[in-house]
């Protein structure tokens, strides 16, 4: 068996399939666990990413379950530590990426790690430590309305701060471009001035891959997914279709949506305007104890057999605090979700062996309802977005194949084009 060079943290369940497919592109055999593994690892890989759902739950509760993750990644030999979080840096003011980090940091001995969630391949990037999406700074992308983790400041050395006890300082651009030397240089200098934590500007894929070889001796990182691009080379990977590799698709195809973000809201439209069939959820008809779920799959039922069939939930922003207002936030954005996983695993009862699913919760809570522990990382379907095949006591005897794309990723037509990747 292979020896495991490297162990990643991710803070929900879209993130870790974002960074194990910038892995997998690199030239890593990567599995992602749903959860943290109640055994030793049993597959031959370089890299597993261990996907928890812990971005916008209590500190102490994030703290805590990254930790376990941590211990089971070095009982199998990880080399190095990777924290992924979201490249929005998805964060309420407590945390949770400060507080997961310096956890981190202690639990290694770790006097010094760096911090940037640039990903350029979705327009995500940071310049003087400030975080753009697309042409906009992040205050100015949507993400300023995000339901639960809303955010309106682009400044990421001030955000980072507000979180941490450690002095949280900037790697800025001028050093990136001069290579790995500089940044090594410029990390020194920065330990020196008791920093122990630093932003890293990125506006390119260059400067990850100068950023890569600079990181090799640092035990933590904490990142996007953008950083992944640069780490399999330091261990004597290269790119290979091998890497990549699934069990033939197939079955019949679906989409399941809970994500409210812009580009979500895109896909959704386009799949409609192609004359998609799709149903649309009321959270208020779920709270006036409506079976929602058996009506969706009633609808579905004859029509997966003629093509693909999209559920979702997904909203304009005023629409979506309009149902905050009335049931809660947190209480409307749990009843959507178990309302989704439920029609996921119902669908893939009745023969939906290839499915999509939009949004980091969402995405979460139909892993669970599917009864997902492990999957293998293969083609990328758009950038941050790969299809996974996984094993699951609704489909047990092939498996299914399955796809769980953050709200912010993939093209307009994300939603028909993803199955024509497996065909």
């Amino acid at each position: 068996m292979a020896k495991l060079v490297l162990g990643c943290i991710a803070d929900d369940f879209t993130g870790a399939t974002d960074l194990a497919n910038n892995l997998v592109r690199a030239g890593m055999r990567v599995v992602q666990t749903i959860g943290v593994p109640a055994g030793p690892l049993d597959a031959d890989v370089d890299a597993v990413v261990v996907a928890l759902k812990s971005r916008t739950i209590a500190p102490a509760e994030a703290i805590a379950q990254s930790l376990d993750a941590l211990r089971w990644l070095q009982a199998q030999g990880a080399q190095q530590i990777y924290f992924k979080y979201c490249s929005t840096f998805d964060s309420t003011a407590q945390g949770n990426i400060g507080p997961v980090t310096e956890a981190l940091m202690d639990a290694l001995h770790c006097d010094f790690t760096i911090a940037t969630p640039a990903f350029p391949d979705n327009k995500r990037t940071v310049f003087k430590g400030y975080l753009f999406a697309g042409d906009v700074l992040l205050n100015e992308s949507g993400m300023q309305n995000h339901p639960l983790t809303p955010m309106t400041d682009p400044n990421l050395v001030r955000v980072l701060q507000a979180q941490c006890t450690r002095k949280v300082g900037l790697i800025d651009h001028a050093v990136v471009a001069r290579g790995a030397a500089a940044i090594e240089e410029r990390i020194a200098q920065l330990k020196a001035e008791g920093v122990s934590i630093a932003v890293v500007d990125a506006v390119s894929n260059d400067d990850l891959l100068r950023m890569g070889p600079a990181l090799a001796k640092l035990p933590l990182l904490t990142a996007g997914s953008g950083v992944a691009i640069g780490l399999p080379a330091n261990f004597g990977l290269a790119p290979s279709s091998q890497a990549s590799a699934l069990p033939k698709a197939g079955g019949k195809t679906a989409v399941v949506s809970g994500s409210c973000s812009l580009a979500t809201n895109r896909q959704v439209l386009d799949f409609i305007q192609r004359g998609g069939a799709a149903m649309a959820i009321d959270p208020l008809r779920i709270a006036a104890g409506v079976d929602v779920a058996a009506e969706v799959l009633a609808w579905a039922a004859p029509l997966i057999d003629k093509g693909s069939v999209l559920v979702y939930s997904t909203a304009e922003a005023g629409a979506v605090k309009s149902v905050q207002g009335r049931l809660g936030v947190e209480e409307a954005g749990a009843m959507v979700e178990r309302t989704i996983a439920a029609i996921a695993r119902g669908l893939v009862e009745r023969g939906v062996h290839q499915l999509v699913v939009a949004g980091g919760e969402t995405s979460g809570a139909c892993v669970q309802a599917l009864g997902i522990a492990q999957m293998q990382i293969g083609p990328q379907i758009d950038p941050g977005v790969p299809w996974c095949h996984a094993r699951s006591d609704a489909a047990p005897e092939a498996g299914l194949h399955i796809t769980l794309k953050s709200g912010n990723f993939g093209s307009d037509d994300f939603f028909t084009k993803a199955f024509t990747v497996l065909a």
